[in-house]
């Protein structure tokens, strides 16, 4: 039995790929069939599987099919505590630890708050353009189980794995990555959460089994404030003495000190450059120059999956030109559209996977120069304070030349503090077509190149299925109504 399809591809990959294995197939959904009809056709389409032993169980869940399966395949968003029909399963497992059971590739794996899907696509990128086979899976959309059978000792594969795929893992003894990293943690999913300490006990699960021949990467900067452990620590250092690996550190701002890993300093120049220093190394070496992609926040991640490919043996230099040519991810500072105007263009950005404020907030401060902001949304139990510090408080961020907002239980957490710092906005927009085609109207009157960013910092449920959903509809609705006569 799968318990959830849904339309992100993880319910199909498991269908397939159960059905290709002789396996008579269950699939339950509390969505309807209209609902789902998208991954439905999908899987009608592939005329390799034997669908006389698929059955949809669709708009409901019957105890049936947990108590007669003999095995049920778990969504990570479904909580096991307190699921009565998941208590009725003779055995619980996820694509993810069917994959692990399986697989003899190497695992890099990453989590945390911030920038785990940037990198984990720059790593993916980095060692596939140095000449390995690798593949990408996990939380970024792609289920492993659509490239098990491709892989070998021989294929790295890269994992980003959220706290509830890790959760799913606990006991498992199935993860144990060469190479485990974790990014910037700030407060996430505390709807999902009763505080912080369980959130981050999920996230320590993805070193809980490595052993010293592995690698395990955390931030060796503060935590903002507030944010850390209880105890006054930081996150990084927390992790370090728990974790059975060899560490490393990483860090946007200082040169580590007596630690090894990887740091941001500035060149002869004034140039932004990563530097790298391991164990056994005597002096340090460049490992990343000038990137593609804006923003502060995606050198840290390009500079972590410079590591990586370093611990790899991809050499330093072949790291900085491979890197160099990133130009990042869908739904994360994407740029996809240029529409020109009074001599002016205005380049539009989607980065719709900026789910909490922090993420919002780095978005803003990207392009070194004032921005046009659509924000907003719906809360998930987070504080909007960084973003509130940075739109409203903070002298030294760039402010925004203009904002705009979705309707949303997020927007009206932090829109009290705007209008007490009695900033501009405009909104709140029940869609993005209303928002853009009053957007539409500044953009006409611009008379210097513009940037439009959309980053929400927020979920929007009940507006769209998820943050790819959210970004797509943005896209094509830009699209539609900012288009150039030539």
């Amino acid at each position: 039995t799968i318990m959830g399809l849904g339309l992100n591809g993880g319910g199909e990959a498991c269908v397939k790929f159960f059905l290709k294995h002789g396996a008579y197939v269950t699939v339950t959904d509390m969505k309807t069939q209209e609902q789902l009809q998208k991954t439905i056709d999908s899987i009608n389409a592939d005329k390799d599987l034997d669908k006389t032993k698929l059955e949809y169980v669709l708009g409901q869940h019957r105890i049936e099919d947990f108590e007669n399966a003999d095995c049920v395949i778990k969504n990570p968003g479904v909580k096991i505590q307190g699921n009565k029909y998941l208590a009725c399963a003779k055995a619980i497992e996820s694509d993810m630890s069917i994959f692990l059971k399986f697989t003899k590739a190497p695992i890099i794996a990453v989590t945390g708050s911030k920038g785990k899907s940037s990198t984990v696509s720059a790593i993916n990128y980095g060692l596939n353009k140095a000449g390995f086979t690798c593949y990408l899976g996990g939380n970024i959309t792609v289920s492993p189980l659509t490239f098990l059978e491709k892989t070998s000792e021989d294929t790295p594969v890269v994992l980003e794995l959220s706290s509830w795929q890790l959760a799913d893992l606990r006991g498992r003894q199935l993860l144990k990555p060469k190479i485990s990293i974790i990014t910037k943690i700030v407060p996430d999913h505390q709807n999902w959460y009763s505080n912080m300490e369980d959130y981050v006990a999920d996230k320590k699960l993805i070193y809980k089994d490595q052993t010293t021949s592995d690698y395990s990467i955390f931030d060796d900067d503060s935590d903002a404030e507030g944010t850390g452990p209880a105890n006054g620590d930081t996150w990084g250092n927390q992790f370090s003495t728990e974790s059975n690996a060899t560490i490393l550190r990483y860090s946007a701002n200082h040169k580590l000190q007596n630690k090894f890993g990887v740091w941001q300093e500035k060149d002869e120049n004034g140039q932004c450059i990563g530097k790298v220093l391991l164990p056994g190394m005597k002096q340090s070496e460049t490992i990343l120059k000038e990137l593609s992609v804006p923003g502060e926040h995606m050198k840290i991640n390009a500079l972590n999956a410079a590591l990586v490919m370093y611990l790899m043996k991809v050499p330093a230099e072949k790291i900085i030109t491979i890197l160099n040519s990133w130009q990042g991810i869908d739904h994360r500072l994407q740029y996809f559209h240029c529409y020109n105007t009074n001599n002016s263009t205005v380049k539009f950005y989607n980065d719709s996977c900026a789910t909490v404020p922090e993420a919002c907030s780095a978005a803003s401060q990207a392009f070194g120069k004032p921005v046009i902001l659509i924000a907003g949304g719906t809360d998930k139990g987070l504080s909007f304070e960084p973003l509130i510090e940075t739109l409203t408080k903070d002298k030294n961020a760039i402010p925004v030349k203009s904002l705009y907002l979705l309707e949303g239980t997020g927007t009206d957490k932090f829109l009290p503090a705007l209008k007490a710092a009695k900033l501009d906005y405009n909104g709140t927009y029940p869609n993005l077509k209303n928002l853009l085609l009053d957007l539409q109207k500044e953009i006409e009157t611009v008379t210097n190149d513009e940037i439009v960013v959309f980053s929400p910092g927020a979920t929007s449920f009940g507006m769209f299925q998820n943050e790819f959903h959210r970004g797509n509809t943005f896209m094509e609705t830009v699209k539609e109504i900012f288009q150039n006569n030539n």
